[in-house]
């Protein structure tokens, strides 16, 4: 568990330092997988419906917001079905304005989790959908999965009765437009499909918003149960058959997707958790306190380790013994190091060479001494005088002294 704790720091970090490009390419393979789904269920018109398109119409979209996205899969949606048939696509049209008027324009910024129901009924595992909607939104979420359901089923049905639906006259145009209304209307599989995605949003949202422990754990198994129960009844009852490795799958899927939302989105430690209790004038107030998970991701650190050979070692060891002996000579091929050895003090200096110091060269010192104080005072140079140029000034005048009374 920790593993997969550092792991999410470390996605969350690499996500918040670059957050643009990842959006981008989640976004292009949201837009690949919409119009791709689009074209190979309905791919009427041929200058679009290829590959090579699909994938521009996801690279463009890709940087652009995602209602933009949904405007232009319905726009190639209604083409493609006017270029199949006028009824279908008249019916299409109809279909898509009622959806816009009732939902998309109080809620433009939900209309892209219509296109993610459709995709998610495209690849064959459809409770991966409501158990998201759920865990990630609130109930009113079950609306979008109920379009993309009719959306996902208009563009199943309009491909398994291609031929049936193209018109020839009037006649046939009033045949297609009643024929394909009842396929729409009247789809058992798309309503029992869209009521199963309205029971399990609501279920499982209801479990995840409860004060109990592992709740969002509890949502999904529950959900995902209740999904493939009423899947299985609403095949025996309708008379649908489905394929029971395909409701394995959808199942593990739904599972494995609600364990990772949860561990990205709402990692807590239940073993902590605390029952608190305090009012004010108006209200008693009950309240859980979970603590958050948190990891700290660990710093690697490498070092880089040089072992010198062994004669080189022995040398080195040789001429600093020496150099320890005799500090004033320097071993054979060796520079002596100055952090190696203590730099003896300006007072021992002034007094190891006091003595070799004669009676012009001292007066000649002094005279320069005297002249460089009496410039840095008019100079006004002598504010930051150190010690050691105080002590130098002491230890001239103790020699001149001493040379003046032995002179005496």
């Amino acid at each position: 568990m920790s593993t997969l704790l550092v792991m999410k720091e470390q996605l969350q970090k690499l996500y918040a330092k670059y957050s643009f490009y990842i959006l981008r390419v989640m976004q292009f393979a949201l837009g690949v997988c919409v119009f791709g789904s689009i074209n190979s269920n309905i791919g009427f018109i041929e200058a679009v419906s290829s590959k090579l398109c699909t994938v521009g119409f996801a690279l463009v979209f890709a940087f652009l917001p995602l209602n933009s996205m949904v405007l232009a899969a319905a726009v190639l949606i209604l083409a493609q079905l006017f270029t199949f048939s006028l009824p279908v696509g008249v019916i299409s049209l109809a279909i898509f304005l009622v959806m816009y008027i009732f939902y998309i324009r109080f809620t433009p910024k939900k209309a892209w989790l219509i296109a993610v129901t459709v995709i998610g009924l495209t690849f064959k595992i459809p409770f991966v959908v409501p158990v998201a909607f759920g865990l990630l939104g609130t109930s009113s979420l079950m609306v979008p999965a109920i379009l993309g359901t009719m959306v996902y089923y208009m563009l199943h049905s309009v491909k398994v009765s291609a031929s049936a639906l193209q018109s020839g006259g009037e006649q046939a145009l009033m045949d297609g437009i009643m024929v394909f209304t009842k396929q729409v209307l009247v789809h058992k599989e798309m309503w029992m499909m869209a009521v199963i995605m309205a029971i399990v949003v609501l279920l499982v949202y209801g479990i995840r918003t409860r004060a109990i422990n592992h709740a969002w754990k509890t949502a999904t198994v529950v959900g995902v149960i209740t999904a493939a129960l009423l899947n299985i009844i609403g095949g025996i009852v309708l008379d649908i058959s489905f394929p029971t490795g395909m409701i394995v799958v959808d199942v593990l899927v739904a599972v494995l997707t609600g364990l990772l939302l949860e561990l990205f989105f709402f990692s807590v430690d239940y073993s902590r958790a605390e029952n608190l209790q305090f009012e004010d004038d108006e209200y008693y107030y009950y309240v859980k306190a979970i603590p958050k998970v948190g990891v700290t991701v660990p710093n690697k650190q490498v070092k880089h380790i040089t072992e010198p050979q062994e004669e080189n070692q022995k040398e080195t060891r040789f001429k600093m013994e020496e150099l320890r002996k005799n500090p004033t000579t320097k071993a054979d091929g060796y520079q002596q190091p100055r952090r190696n050895l203590e730099k003896p003090s300006i007072h021992e200096t002034m007094a190891i060479h006091a003595e070799q110091i004669t009676e012009e060269n001292l007066e000649k010192s002094v005279n320069e001494l005297l002249l460089t104080k009496s410039l840095n005072e008019e100079l006004g140079l002598n504010q930051q005088v150190n010690n050691d140029g105080m002590g130098i000034t002491r230890s001239l005048e103790e020699i001149w002294e001493k040379n003046i009374k032995s002179k005496s």
